[in-house]
Order: C-alpha cells, then sequence, then structure tokens
C-alpha cells in the first residue's frame, strides 16, 4: 500500500472518529408527586377552601373585620408554628416550645416595668437558651425528643405557676409592645406582619443558605448526613434553638395582646394548635420537607377551625376532635412512604 493511501486511510479513520455524538434523547418529563403537589399548594387550598366556607355561612365575618381579627388570633399560633416546623425538619419534635411562649410571656410581665426594653432581650435570651438546652440533651445524650420535651413541659409549666403566683401577671409598661397589635398595614396588625416576615426569612435560609441545606440534609438522612461530615448533633441544637427563639417571639406577642399573661390564660392552650399548624402548612414529620411560608397558611387554617366548626354547628367542646381529624388527615397527606420503608 502506498504512503498516499495510508494517509487517506488514516485521514477516513480520524474523520470517522471525529463524527460528533447523537444527542441522547430527552427525558420524559416527570409528573409531580402528590407529596409535592401538596407541599406547595395544598395548605393555602385548604385555607381558601375553609375561608369561603365561613363567609358563605357566615357573612357578617367579612364585614365585621373578620379577616384583621383572623390575623390578630393566628400571630401567636404561628410564631409556635414555625418553631415546631424548624424541629421536626430535622426529624425531631418539641412539645414543649408553647410551654416556653408561656414562660417567656409571664416573665415578660413581671419584668417589663423596671426593665423596660431590656426585658425583650432577657425574654429572648432565657427562652432561646432553654431551646438550645433542649437540643444540646437530645444531640448528646441520645434522648428522644419526644420523651425529654415533654419532661420540660412540665418543668416549664410548674415554672409558670411559681412565677406567676398562680395568678394573672399583669404587664406594666406594657405599651411598649401593645402597639404591635394596635397598628398595622392593609388592616392587618404588625405583629402579623413580623411574624410573616419571619416566615419569609426562614423559607429562604432553608432553600438559600449552607446552613439550611444542612437542616434539610439532617432531616431527609440523618446518616447521610454524619458520614458526609456534617456536624449534625451541632445542627440538631440550632433548631431547638430557633423553636425557643420563635417562642419567645410568641411569648411577646401575647402580652402585646393581652396586656398580661398567666398559666391558664391566653397561649396556654398553644401546643396543639402550633403542631397542626406546622404540618397543616406542608411539613412532614419523617423531616427535611418544610415550607415555612405554607406554615402561614396552616395557622390561618387552624384560627378558622373554632369559627368554621361553628358555622357548621360543631359544639365547642368538640374543637380538640377537629384538631384531631385535621392532625391525622394531614400527616397522611405530608408523609414521605418512599423514604420510610416501614411507617411506625
Amino acid at each position: 500500500m502506498t504512503d498516499k493511501s495510508v494517509t487517506d486511510q488514516s485521514r477516513s479513520d480520524i474523520a470517522v472518529d471525529t463524527k460528533p455524538a447523537s444527542e441522547p434523547a430527552a427525558e420524559p418529563r416527570r409528573r409531580p408527586k402528590a407529596i409535592e403537589v401538596w407541599t406547595i399548594a395544598g395548605p393555602f387550598a385548604v385555607f381558601v377552601v375553609l375561608f369561603a366556607l365561613v363567609a358563605i355561612l357566615r357573612p357578617a365575618f367579612l364585614g365585621g373585620g373578620g379577616l384583621a381579627i383572623l390575623a390578630t388570633q393566628a400571630t401567636a399560633i404561628l410564631l409556635v408554628g414555625l418553631g415546631q416546623a424548624m424541629v421536626l425538619h430535622v426529624g425531631s419534635i418539641d412539645l414543649s416550645n408553647a410551654a416556653i411562649a408561656l414562660f417567656g410571656a409571664i416573665l415578660l410581665a413581671k419584668s417589663l416595668g423596671s426593665m423596660g426594653a431590656g426585658a425583650l432581650v432577657l425574654v429572648i435570651v432565657i427562652c432561646s437558651l432553654i431551646g438550645a438546652l433542649n437540643g444540646f440533651l437530645i444531640a448528646f445524650f441520645q434522648v428522644p425528643s419526644f420523651a425529654l420535651t415533654l419532661g420540660t413541659l412540665g418543668l416549664l409549666q410548674a415554672a409558670s405557676l411559681i412565677l406567676s403566683n398562680a395568678t394573672t401577671v399583669y404587664a406594666t409598661n406594657a405599651g411598649l409592645v401593645t402597639s404591635l397589635f394596635t397598628q398595622g398595614i392593609a388592616n392587618l396588625a404588625m405583629a402579623f406582619w413580623i411574624a410573616v416576615i419571619v416566615a419569609i426569612v426562614l423559607w429562604a435560609m432553608l432553600r438559600y443558605t449552607v446552613l439550611g441545606q444542612s437542616l434539610t440534609a439532617v432531616g431527609l438522612n440523618e446518616t447521610g448526613a454524619l458520614f458526609s461530615g456534617m456536624r449534625t448533633r451541632l445542627l440538631k441544637i440550632v433548631a431547638f434553638t430557633l423553636s425557643g427563639l420563635l417562642s419567645s417571639l410568641a411569648g411577646i406577642m401575647i402580652i402585646a395582646q393581652a396586656g398580661s399573661a398567666s398559666s391558664t390564660g391566653l397561649g396556654s392552650d398553644l401546643l396543639l394548635p402550633g403542631i397542626t399548624a406546622a404540618i397543616v402548612g406542608g411539613t412532614a414529620i419523617t423531616g427535611g420537607i418544610t415550607n415555612p411560608i405554607n406554615v402561614i397558611f396552616g395557622a390561618l387554617t387552624v384560627t378558622l377551625i373554632p369559627i368554621g366548626a361553628a358555622a357548621l354547628g360543631i359544639p365547642s367542646e368538640a374543637q380538640s376532635l377537629v384538631y384531631g381529624l385535621v392532625i391525622i388527615i394531614a400527616v397522611a397527606l405530608t408523609i414521605s412512604r418512599q423514604r420510610v420503608g416501614v411507617v411506625k
């Protein structure tokens, strides 16, 4: 074979080898799963349906400033629900955060007159430290969060009774915080808008920051996160600290709304509504799935439940039954069965 033939053959081979590979066929678009649809649109849809039902059955609700009243009543529930959502996000639960809020409210009522604005800082620091202590004991001593926070709940209830002398504590100099409910934007109290801003900040944190993505990783697969080098114990402490911090804000809102606090008054029944708000807001109890913005609609829905129940003729004594049914339905819709082989 001549040199020219060899050269031509080589060029032919190169031409064959350098032909662009055929592009892979486009993958078919994946249909969204039911859990994804619920997480995105479910909480808002539930609120809209319930609100429409109440508006139809009780037309005076809209004309009588019902939406403003709804936002006012939902503020403390929203803050407690956001704290619960942060803990649920890492696969734990905090049964003490509502008690932290009430303890913070009583502490604020006792100290606001003598300390002024410093009392706000005191309440925020103490409540955050209680949350951090919960997280520390759970993370480093491997105590189940349900059991430990149930114990903390009992301790804080006793502490609240002692601190308040089992009576109602009226806050002096309450004008420092009452303006949160006497002033507002678009006929909704400033306190509610503050809670909404907190929810948006938490949403951005979970979605766009390393801390938020690490918390999500712990909730989705704690063992995998540990083997990836993440400090899972510290992340759990962060989640419980956030719960305590948000509970302190809820306690401040209790004083801002009522001007007083007691172990049996406003805020004493926030635990079940707070948990319900988080779950109805699309937070999965298995962890790793949380949208704080949807918790806003979860809190509004929970606040509407007594109004809707009354409109349907359900007696007030059965409200706990309604809460329970809402939790069961919401859990059934939010639990991720792909990540949990056996549901216990």
